[in-house]
């Protein structure tokens, strides 16, 4: 009997888009604590554009060492199809999704993974699987700022700064459900219904206002952007608040601590069942939901990251692996 095969997509040189290659390959087995999930559904994150250009915007003593040929993704939805030895949690035909194997290298741009079982929850039953696919890294990322790395410290007023996007909209909701009394959007202005409908108190067009000139006494920026200008945000935030960067920035450490800033440490998100087990409670109590920018089949996911490149997301990009 010949090896069991799979349609996936494969990097085989780190560049462009185009170096995502849609081809059979060898179907991964389950381990011990691992399940195999058919994979109905793929999300597409930041970290898979970083991989597929070799991590070139990441300083090299954290640059991970990676060597193509490899497959991206790491957000899944889809149902359980085989069960490694020690697996006691999960039945086939259970439908599950997960952030799967991260800080690390999953495989989740193909018709199937394997995934340490604990990494998973139960789909939430008011999502199908492409939306389900559109929340494990992003609204992971927030749901652990706030309820893990934060706790209590979140304040009054929270200002998330690159709102629409992924983790941006599911902080936006998560810093109500955490108990912020006012939520501050910033964005573009084609996103201000779609960030008022998530719940946010109030809007900041950045293309047409400096939100440093607008915007003052905010107890918790939540910066998705980052970048060598983050600096510009300081004038926002109250002395005696915090940053929390979701992605590298300059925030000038010297003046944050003259100002009575606090600058956190940037907080890695981590696969965790439970947490996501959490947060699909959220979802299916209609607290919180996953808003699609886009949905590509999975052969082309070569224009999903093309789509990303684009910028200006509307929330999560999603492969469809439906066979």
């Amino acid at each position: 009997m010949g090896t069991a095969t799979m349609r996936a997509v494969r990097l085989h040189a780190f560049g462009g888009p185009e170096e995502l290659i849609y081809e059979e390959v060898a179907r991964p087995e389950p381990g011990p604590g691992e399940v195999l999930v058919r994979v109905q559904a793929a999300g597409v994150n930041p970290p898979d554009w970083y991989a597929r250009r070799g991590f070139e915007n990441v300083p090299a003593e954290l640059r991970p060492n990676w060597t193509p040929p490899f497959i991206l993704g790491s957000d899944i939805s889809g149902v359980v199809t085989a069960l490694g030895p020690g697996v006691t949690e999960w039945k086939l035909g259970d439908e599950a999704f997960g952030l799967v194997d991260f800080p690390g290298r999953a495989s989740g741009y193909a018709e199937y993974v394997v995934s340490p079982a604990t990494h998973l929850a139960r789909k939430p039953a008011v999502l199908g699987h492409t939306d389900a696919a559109a929340v494990p890294m992003a609204g992971l990322t927030a749901y652990q700022y706030l309820f893990t790395h934060l706790s209590d410290r979140i304040g009054d007023t929270v200002m998330v700064n690159g709102a629409a996007g992924g983790v941006g909209h599911f902080a936006v909701q998560l810093a109500r459900v955490a108990g912020a009394k006012k939520v501050i959007a910033v964005a573009s202005g084609r996103h201000e219904e779609f960030l008022q409908d998530l719940g946010a108190d109030r809007f900041v067009d950045y293309t047409r206002t400096p939100v440093e000139e607008v915007v003052r006494e905010v107890d918790l920026l939540i910066d998705t952007v980052g970048g060598p200008h983050a600096h510009r945000l300081l004038p926002t935030v109250r002395p005696g608040g915090r940053i929390a960067p979701v992605f590298l920035g300059d925030y000038r450490p010297e003046r944050a601590a003259e100002l009575g800033i606090t600058v956190e440490t940037m907080w890695q998100v981590r696969s965790s069942g439970s947490d996501l087990a959490e947060l699909a409670t959220l979802i299916d109590a209609g607290r919180v939901r996953a808003a699609i920018d886009s949905v590509f089949p999975l052969r082309d996911a070569a224009a999903a990251h093309t789509r990303a490149e684009e910028g200006h997301l509307q929330g999560k990009i999603v492969l469809n692996a439906e066979g």
